[in-house]
Order: structure tokens, then sequence, then C-alpha cells
């Protein structure tokens, strides 16, 4: 098969989720990196691209520059994954897709519920794949719980606990080191802190596994460390299209707790739990049964999870692995297959509505809300 034309927008050298997506995209020969614009300093992203293998005249110093030179290509990248701060993922994700690119964007999709409806629009009017890297879905266990919800096996859904909880920032000696700082602070990270950034994998992650929409919900927000502006620390209940009850708790004062993502999910006839820091394992308990421990890679597991497992029982795969999933996905859905669990604007769409209702919740209470996008109504 011969590999697609990927292009990078931000994720430059040093950054945190750049080299997860550059293992990702190459890790089972279906992208080769072909164009980007890695970094704010022009000169540098140009640099660091052409040592990652890009020809110098693909080697762009904006996603501007990047935008004009490859829409006249012939050989124009497949797919644009736009991995930079939030405030810009909006105005590339519409350009890239007007232009007729596929796009993966980094979550959150947009900053505001309007800017995400548009971006649901352009989609649509394109004809493009316009993909969000809720990476965490793509893990073989967490798409056999899906299956397993899907084809009835704990029987009708009633509860799901989740949560997304680190201490990670939980020092008060280091809340004004820069790269703590902004997650707080309205003007870099929106309207929302711990919720958007985290809590919102845990709501997808919810709705992923059930196959279900949050409806309402109720929020409180809190700002344990006095500087900040934005929350730390959420706890969110909310109800779901077919009447399914979530709780959902995200902080990252949590001392003590590492990644902390773990999400459990109640039925008529069992119950599930999957944790990020042990992804191989679910533990599954039918009604009135033992528990028992599914691993990753055994036999008998969903032909889903099965075709996203990529090594024998027993050995781990990890965070790369899941965002390579997501690439597995997109190169099948570019050709033209139906990738159902592919997360979608859609789903960075629902996510921005709920963090925005979420915000209004709490600043009033915690009354309940309609945290569905308008245009979902």
């Amino acid at each position: 098969m011969k590999k697609l034309k990927w292009g990078m927008i931000g994720g430059g050298e040093g950054s945190q989720i750049g080299p997860a997506h550059r293992l990702g995209a190459q890790a089972d020969g279906l992208f080769a990196l072909t164009a980007a614009a890695l970094d704010v300093n022009p000169e540098k992203g140009r640099e660091y691209a052409q040592r990652l293998g890009c020809a110098a005249d693909r080697a762009y110093g904006d996603w501007t520059e990047m935008l004009a030179g490859e829409r006249g290509r012939d050989d124009r990248v497949d797919l644009v994954t736009v991995a930079t701060p939030n405030s810009t993922h909006f105005e590339i994700t519409k350009a890239f897709l007007e232009a007729g690119f596929n796009v993966l964007c980094e979550k959150p999709m947009t900053m505001t519920v309007e800017e995400g409806e548009e971006i649901v629009r352009v989609a649509r009017a394109s004809g493009r794949i316009c993909a969000v890297n809720y990476c965490y879905s793509a893990y073989p266990m967490v798409r056999e719980m899906r299956h397993m919800v899907a084809s009835g096996q704990i029987g009708k859904v009633r509860l799901v606990i989740t949560n997304f909880s680190h201490g990670h920032h939980g020092n008060a000696a280091d809340a004004d080191n820069p790269r703590v700082r902004w997650r707080y602070d309205p003007a870099m990270a929106g309207i929302s802190g711990q919720f958007a950034d985290c809590g919102i994998h845990a709501l997808h992650m919810a709705s992923f596994i059930t196959g279900d929409e949050v409806r309402s919900l109720s929020a409180d927000f809190a700002s344990t460390i006095d500087s900040r502006t934005l929350e730390d620390d959420a706890m969110v209940n909310f109800r779901m299209e077919g009447g399914t009850v979530g709780r959902l708790w995200t902080s990252s004062v949590a001392i003590g707790r590492q990644h902390g993502f773990d999400i459990q999910v109640f039925g008529e006839t069992g119950g599930m739990r999957w944790a990020s820091e042990q992804p191989n394992q679910v533990y599954y308990t039918p009604v009135g049964g033992r528990t028992q421990i599914m691993e990753k890679g055994e036999s008998g597991l969903s032909d889903e999870a099965t075709r996203l497992s990529r090594v024998a029982i027993a050995h781990p795969e990890g965070f790369p692995l899941a965002v390579a999933n997501i690439y597995v996905d997109l190169a099948a859905a570019i050709a033209g297959e139906n990738r159902a669990a592919l997360p979608s604007a859609a789903d960075g769409l629902r996510s921005m509505a709920a963090v925005h209702a979420a915000v209004d919740s709490a600043g009033r209470g915690g009354v309940w809300v309609d945290a569905r996008p308008t245009m979902f109504r």
C-alpha cells in the first residue's frame, strides 16, 4: 500500500503532543511526514521539519504558508494534523477544510460552541474528514467495552462513573510556572481550565462506550489555589439521552494520582471497569457472577479490539499506539471505508457545548442546564 502524505502544524521540537503524533502516524507505515509548519518561530520550524525528513520547499514557516504551498500541488498532503495552541484550532481547521484537506484536530476543537457548529457545517459542505484526537477511545480494550455495550452483554446501561484526575498542578509554589499558569488563564485557556483540558476526555469516553450522548448536566467548579482564575477541580453530574446517569470528577490537584483516567460502566446484567494506567485490561462482572479480567490480545475478543492490537498478550501497548489507532482509522476513512468509531467534528462540538454548559451551571450554583449544542437539539 502506498503511504499517504501527511502534514503537521504545531507539535514542534520540545512539545508534549508532537512526538505522540509523529510516532502514531508513522507506526504502521500508513503515513509519511511530507509537509510541516512546526513552530511559532519560522526558521526553527523549517529547520526541524527538514531534520524530520520534509523537503526544503515543504518545510513551512507557518500554517498560512503551508496552506498556500500545499493547496496548489498535484501531490498535496492527504491529511493535516493541527496540534497548535487551543485558540488557533478553529481558524486553521476551517481554512484547511475549506481548501479540501482532511483534518485531524487536537482537542478542544474550538473555543466556542458557535465556532464548533461552524466547523461541523464546513466539514459537511466540504465532504472532507474532520476528526478530533480523543485518542483514549482508540485503546483496544476501550473498543471492546464499546462492543460489549452495543451487543447487549451488560444490558441497558444505568450508570457511568468516570474521572480524569491527577496531582501535577497541586503545588501552589509552582503556580507561576509558565507551563502550568496558562492552563488557568482565561486569555490563553478560554472559559474553563481543568474540565476543558481533561474532563472532556472522560465525558467523551462515557458517550463513546455507551453509544449515547449527554443531554443535561450540573457542575461544581473550584479553584483551590488562590492565584488561579479558572477551575483546577470539577464535579459534573450528567444525564444522557437514553436515561443513563453519569458522575464525573476531574482535578489537577489530586496529589498522589498520576494519570488518573478511568471509567466504570454499570448495566442491568453486568459492570465493567477500565483504567488508562492499566489499559490492557477490562474488569468485567456479570450479575450474580465473579469478576473476570479480560486481557488485550486474548482469544474471543471482538474484531474491533483484535484489529487494533499489535503485539501479543501480556505485552503493553501505550499512549502513542492509541494515537496510532486513530491514524489507522483515518487512513481507512480516507480510503472510503466506514469508521464509525473515529471521533468527529460533531464530537468536538458536543464537548465544547458541555464545557460552556458546565461553566454556566457552576456559575449558577450547580443548576441543571442543557448540555447539547443548539444545532443538535
